[in-house]
């Protein structure tokens, strides 16, 4: 009987696949691999969290902004964003509700423009159904647009229950 030339004529001594010299190398590179990996998560985690910056989007972070005179805040879908919103009210000077329908449900992403005297103070997107806004002793006309539908409401300095209803 013939027997078949062994593969690992080819293969050269210290390079084979089972050799105990690959394995050694195999073993080095999936510590160094693990030990990586378990450094980048444990940096991820001791980074420690971005402050909430007023020019930079923040999702559904209620962040007071300021345009000139003016400063707001909106939110109030979650039961912990109205809690929030509720206690910071005794800092704004004015507050407005966005619903729709009867039962009057919330509105969120509402276009609104504040004007006094004619003169556009602020325009902003509320991101939530409440807002607060501080501003100057005096009447505002407050124009919001949601989905294209126009509303306006002329509210004074010290009214925090205004509300537009679609």
């Amino acid at each position: 009987m013939n027997r078949q030339p062994s593969f690992s004529r080819y293969l050269s001594n210290s390079r084979t696949l089972f050799s105990q010299n690959a394995r050694a190398t195999r073993r080095k590179r999936l510590a160094v691999a693990a030990l990586i990996g378990a450094t980048v998560i444990v940096a991820a985690a001791l980074q420690p969290a971005k402050a909430a910056d007023a020019s930079a989007p923040v999702g559904n972070e209620m962040v007071i902004r300021t345009m000139g005179p003016i400063s707001y805040v909106c939110g109030g879908i979650a039961e912990d964003e109205r809690a929030r919103l509720a206690a910071q009210e005794k800092n704004f000077n004015m507050g407005i509700l966005f619903t729709r329908g009867a039962d009057g449900e919330y509105l969120a992403d509402v276009d609104v423009k504040l004007t006094r005297d004619g003169q556009n103070v602020a325009d902003f997107r509320a991101g939530g159904p409440r807002c607060l806004i501080r501003a100057p002793e005096g009447s505002y006309n407050i124009e919001a647009s949601y989905k294209g539908q126009p509303k306006s409401i002329k509210i004074s300095t010290g009214t925090r229950n205004a509300q537009l209803r679609w």
